[in-house]
């Protein structure tokens, strides 16, 4: 079975090591978004690819869902006796190394794709990894802070910010302008089921449909397509994917999450057990729904997880 994830940070990587489990003999393909992608101390860094790669890898801090096991911060605390910036912004003295890379090699002139392919020689993440796009893209929010109205980083609007303040406005910049990274489209017509991971829904998997071509292919693939709801209890079960739902026009519901992603594109939707309310819903918006236990408390829940979509998109593929 060949099956494509469209994946952000914690959540993605941890379903996909659920998914992993589930369908050990899987050719699993994971498209990975960029859009948080972030420059900082001259270094190009990726932090959803980063979070992929080291919790399939066996490398990622299990306590906080990202950066590096064992870590330290040497580095960073130099830098900040330097009074360099941002402070806000944790690198750990191993994390540093992959950014190095990575810069490294973009500046000899390989593509992100072929950068994340060379990085993940060294992780072995048993799925292979693909960037959405090769071309910048970077998720900026528009807020209003102290009277003024400005665009910010959404990583600065995450971790520095904390999501404290309304997002007015979620910008996905340079998108328009992006192509597909290579291996995208063909990984995309040659799968058996595409998954949507419960990743946030407008600047993680949202971000990736941003890029020209990708929702298309998708929509056009005639392959299941099945998501699992981020929302539960009309609340994110991490993070705070409602402040960015609100942005969009997105009430922060299960059944409102699959409206928005649209039964032209989704075929399938897992909701938790307990919005077991919101089957009927989303049904009548044309897409098939369950309820099922959606919180991915330790990896056999997150298997089980994965065994459900995929038996919903199974239930699709024979209707």
């Amino acid at each position: 079975m060949r099956i494509v994830v469209l994946a952000g940070g914690i959540g993605g990587a941890r379903f996909l090591r659920g998914l992993k489990q589930a369908a050990p003999d899987a050719d699993i393909t994971v498209i990975g978004n960029t859009g948080d992608d972030i420059h900082l101390f001259g270094l190009k860094v990726c932090p959803d690819l980063d979070t992929v790669m080291y919790t399939l890898g066996d490398g990622i801090n299990e306590e906080q869902g990202w950066g590096r096991a064992d870590e330290t911060f040497h580095l960073k605390e130099e830098l900040a006796a330097y009074g360099v910036g941002p402070e806000w912004f944790g690198l750990g003295d191993r994390d540093f190394a992959t950014h190095i890379v990575r810069t490294q090699m973009i500046g000899a002139g390989f593509p992100l794709s072929a950068v994340t392919e060379a990085l993940c020689d060294r992780w072995k993440p048993g799925v292979r990894l693909i960037p959405m796009t090769d071309d910048r893209v970077e998720t900026h929010v528009a807020v209003e802070v102290d009277g003024e109205r400005k665009a910010i980083h959404f990583q600065e609007y995450w971790v520095r910010l904390r999501a404290s303040v309304p997002a007015e406005a979620v910008v996905p910049v340079g998108a328009e302008q992006a192509k597909p990274a290579p291996g995208v489209l063909e990984a995309i017509a040659e799968a058996d089921v595409v998954l949507f991971p419960p990743s946030n829904p407008v600047v993680s998997v949202g971000t990736i449909l941003a890029v020209p071509g990708i929702r298309e292919a998708i929509a056009d693939a005639g392959v299941p397509v099945v998501g699992l709801s981020p929302i539960v209890g009309d609340a994110p079960v991490r993070g705070m994917a409602d402040k960015v739902l609100a942005a969009v026009g997105v009430e922060s519901t299960a059944a409102a999450v699959a409206e928005h992603y649209g039964s032209g594109l989704l075929d399938g939707w897992l909701v938790d057990t307990v919005d077991a309310g919101a089957v009927e819903r989303t049904e009548a918006a044309g897409i098939r729904c369950r309820a099922v236990p959606l919180m991915m408390t330790d990896l056999d829940a997150a298997a089980q997880m994965a065994r459900e979509a995929l038996a919903l998109a199974e239930e699709v593929r024979t209707a």
